[in-house]
């Protein structure tokens, strides 16, 4: 069992991956006022079928990998108000130079952390899960199913919230976690001990061992 949940944690995670690096690479942006389902339905079919086809994302080339979220991603994932989120609290302290590089190195762990998953996209394919009571909703949760031809189909949900210039995801649910509340648990414990400064320090570390090889 636990083999088994390990496998289906990877994939989760491989397709999480998919969508907050590999959404850069979608080929058109979608519209400003399509619904959210439409959205995610859209961006999610459309990043599996780029990554299937570049061997240097599903190899995790990270120079691509970086030069596309810079370009691509930003319009689609609200990376400040994830970071914001994440650290709870402690923000409302935070100087506007401490928030930047927050964002920015929260952003870049997530890209490090993630982008070796991107090698177990395979056959995957997504369908959408009901959703009751959000027709009019500002903040809604998008339910999907990831279906493979091996294996139980896997539940990925994804948080996202109205704005000016169209539907923006803050969170995602992998394999019955959110991202948010995990990440927020993780800081929250660095923040105890070290502060605003503490946790600048500690992702910086994470991302220069990332980035000299480390295993995340």
């Amino acid at each position: 069992m636990t083999q088994v949940l390990s496998h289906r944690r990877r994939l989760a995670l491989a397709l999480t991956a998919a969508l907050l690096l590999g959404a850069a690479a979608a080929p058109a942006a979608e519209p400003a006022d399509a619904s959210p389902d439409a959205l995610i339905l859209s961006l999610s079919t459309g990043i599996l079928d780029t990554i299937r086809a570049d061997a240097a994302l599903r190899g995790g080339d990270f120079a691509k990998l970086q030069k596309l979220v810079d370009e691509r991603i930003l319009p689609r994932v609200d990376f400040d108000k994830m970071t914001r989120l994440c650290v709870g609290r402690a923000w409302r302290g935070a100087t506007a130079a401490q928030r930047s590089t927050l964002t920015d190195q929260f952003r870049l762990l997530l890209m490090r952390t993630y982008s070796g998953a991107l090698s177990k996209v395979t056959d995957q394919t997504v369908r959408l899960r009901p959703s009751h009571g959000q027709d009019d909703a500002a903040d809604v949760i998008v339910r999907t199913q990831i279906v493979a031809s091996q294996g139980e189909p896997i539940e990925l949900d994804y948080r996202l919230e109205k704005t000016d210039v169209g539907w923006k995801i803050y969170d995602i649910n992998i394999a019955g976690v959110w991202l948010v509340e995990n990440y927020k648990n993780e800081f929250g414990q660095i923040l105890n001990q070290g502060g605003l400064d503490g946790l600048v320090a500690e992702l910086t570390n994470k991302n220069q061992k990332l980035a000299a090889g480390a295993k995340p």
